[in-house]
């Protein structure tokens, strides 16, 4: 029996920043280091940019707010316009400008990237990083081509589970610190053929009234109290629904996009439960298509305007929402959410609630009320320049979900826009690595929130 071994072929070119993972964190760090003047590549798995806001369906945007101002701004401000001008973002009567078409912010990110000067290797899977000490020469990536070697100065882990990161030796944490388990995936999809109209009336004689077929949001969880509660017993008495298809239930309407409704639903199997692992992501793909035929065959039967509603989409990727998380320069603790800790080298603000989506059956802190100084209307805390520099590297800074903190505190930061607002510190502190010739520490955080404040961020 025979091996073939793949011989490693070494691009001719080389760049000033790779970013490993085209997905929320990513697009946008690639974008902001492209404008900086480095010559960047984005290495991604699939075909499209955005990961989590594109290719698992999360939208809207979850609100990050104080006293009423959103707190991401800079790039994601301008992704927000952008969208906005196509027809595939919408700001409802609340002013609540969050609302996006997953399928026109491909089409928007890649825009921003091409037009900076950037480029992007897509259906290109990370494989290993090649080391050098404690400094990442070159990354191995898979695609058509067989094994091929990249090289450029610095480095952005945007993977979001930290793969580039992990493999090249940083230390890591991932789960809840006891119990080691991780919060819950769910695998969303789209319901086209939905009469908003009839829709929304159904709903408001059910206690869930809506703005507009334009901008819906309806929602149930067992035990907390939804007027849509009585119809989910009904259908899992009527053998409709499994009890756990209850657990999480939300859907909203998508600009661009009439008739659809996108669902955050269902949360998938509780064994189900580490998004790192391969074998369950795959397994996860199966129950959670196995769980939307059953909501399909509910809401066919239950919501008044879906008679006639169909699976538009199953979303490609598993919406996971914490695996691996670095140890950092800093680690963000839940102590510093709640007490709105203030940093010199901020390179964001966070005022979203800690947020941890417990699988089925389990008990995990869970804290979003209180006397404490966060939960003021006008509160928020900062996350530092150094939570995105991993221990024991030199050229690598890691944006996102997977950015150093605990897991509580991991659960506050993870929505969309403060991952755009970590890329884009990460981006532009990349391209500083790469045309001052210097490693990550080296890089002045006070400096870098200045630049990021003249570049339009809330800091």
């Amino acid at each position: 029996m025979q091996t073939v071994n793949l011989p490693i072929r070494t691009e001719a070119r080389t760049w000033d920043v790779i970013v490993v993972g085209g997905g929320t964190a990513g697009a946008i760090a690639a974008i902001a280091a492209a404008r900086a003047g480095a010559r960047t590549l984005v290495v991604e798995a699939l075909g499209s940019l955005g990961g989590t806001g594109t290719n698992a369906q999360v939208t809207p945007l979850m609100r990050n707010v104080a006293a009423g101002v959103n707190l991401n701004r800079g790039l994601t401000d301008e992704l927000k316009r952008r969208l906005c001008e196509r027809g595939d973002g919408a700001t409802d009567r609340s002013g609540n400008d969050n609302w996006f078409n997953p399928e026109g912010m491909k089409y928007v990110l890649e825009r921003m990237l091409v037009e900076a000067g950037g480029e992007v290797l897509y259906h290109t899977h990370f494989v290993a990083p090649e080391l050098e000490g404690g400094r990442v020469r070159a990354v191995v990536v898979h695609n058509k081509d067989g094994l091929v070697r990249l090289e450029a100065h610095t480095y952005i882990d945007a993977t979001g589970d930290a793969d580039l990161a992990v493999r090249a030796g940083a230390p890591f944490e991932a789960g809840e610190a006891e119990s080691g388990l991780h919060q819950a995936m769910s695998l969303r999809f789209m319901l086209g053929g939905v009469d908003g109209e009839r829709l929304c009336a159904f709903l408001a004689r059910h206690g869930q009234p809506q703005e507009s077929p334009r901008f819906m949001h309806f929602w149930m969880v067992w035990g907390k109290g939804s007027s849509l509660e009585p119809l989910f017993r009904r259908g899992v008495e009527e053998g409709l629904l499994l009890e756990r298809d209850g657990d999480y239930f939300q859907g909203f309407s998508v600009p661009g996009q009439p008739g659809v409704i996108s669902f955050n639903c269902p949360r998938l199997a509780a064994e189900l439960n580490d998004g790192a692992d391969a074998w369950t992501l795959s397994r996860a793909q199966v129950d959670g298509k196995e769980a939307i035929d059953r909501l399909l065959r509910f809401l066919r039967a239950t919501f008044e305007g879906c008679e006639n509603a169909f699976i538009a989409s199953y979303a490609p990727m598993v919406g996971v929402r914490e695996t691996r998380r670095i140890v950092g320069e800093y680690v963000l603790t839940l102590e510093d959410i709640l007490h709105c800790k203030t940093f010199e080298d901020a390179v964001c603000r966070n005022h979203y609630p800690v947020d941890i989506h417990t699988p089925r059956g389990q008990k995990l802190y869970h804290e979003r009320s209180g006397d404490l100084p966060y939960f003021k209307p006008d509160a928020f805390h900062e996350i530092p320049y150094r939570s995105l520099i991993p221990q024991g590297l030199s050229n690598v800074l890691v944006p996102g979900r997977c950015a150093s903190a605990t897991f509580e505190a991991q659960s506050a930061i993870r929505v969309q826009q403060n991952c755009h607002s970590m890329g884009e510190a990460a981006g532009l502190a990349a391209a500083w690595c790469a045309a001052r010739g210097v490693g990550v520490r080296e890089i002045d955080g006070v400096e870098l929130r200045e630049a990021l404040r003249r570049q339009g961020a809330n800091l």
